[in-house]
């Protein structure tokens, strides 16, 4: 449910921001084409940006407990035995990434 909230807000922020373009755009008489080029884009933009940032702001990250590994994993949706398996897997990983040093 949370997820369709998420998929209509971003629609409508990217109609609005459509909105916006076209409006601008209107007194100059561009032909209809060059303006849903203009203005299709822009829409398509800002929903996918707002759909990125509500699922990085939403979802939780999990970390290798090795000092130095940069493994991590990133769950979203998940119920509490879930998050825990994915928890003890980011701890138990076998390839542990450290950083290269030059």
């Amino acid at each position: 449910m949370a997820r369709r909230i998420r998929v209509v807000i971003a629609l409508g922020l990217g109609a609005v921001a459509a909105a916006v373009v076209w409006s601008r755009l209107r007194p100059y008489g561009l032909p209809w084409d060059l303006m849903a080029v203009c203005v299709l884009p822009v829409a398509g933009t800002i929903a996918s940006t707002v759909l990125h940032l509500a699922e990085v702001c939403s979802a939780t990250t999990h970390r290798c407990t090795a000092p130095g590994c940069t493994f991590r994993i990133r769950t979203t949706g998940v119920d509490a035995a879930e998050h825990r398996r994915w928890q003890e897997a980011a701890s138990a990983h076998p390839d542990h990434r450290l950083p290269r040093s030059v």
